[in-house]
């Protein structure tokens, strides 16, 4: 049996990484929408916003909409692409993905 002390200095939240964080990612991998509570909402947001997220090796990763945008003109391109990875500049809402095709 565990304390509540043990319990607590052995936490870890869950969190979320981000695609970036792979080295490489299949395009099979299956993804979920999930929600998520707003720390500190505003007056004019909704308290939850969804992000679609996905699992590898008991991870869970977010995928980016804009990440979906450029994958999707990159299988077009190449419609037998099996993995691609993915870097990013900026931070915050100046965040800039983009897809490499493996």
């Amino acid at each position: 049996m565990t304390s509540i002390k043990e319990s607590a200095k052995a936490y870890e939240p869950p969190t979320t990484l981000n695609i970036t964080d792979l080295d490489a990612v299949s395009v099979n991998v299956e993804t979920k929408m999930e929600k998520f509570e707003r720390k500190d909402p505003k007056p004019d947001e909704e308290p939850t916003f969804s992000v679609e997220t996905f699992e590898v090796n008991g991870k869970k990763y977010r995928l980016p909409t804009t990440v979906k945008q450029q994958l999707q003109e990159q299988l077009k391109a190449n419609p037998e692409l099996a993995n691609f990875k993915v870097t990013k500049t900026g931070t915050g809402f100046g965040t800039k993905y983009t897809v490499i095709p493996l």
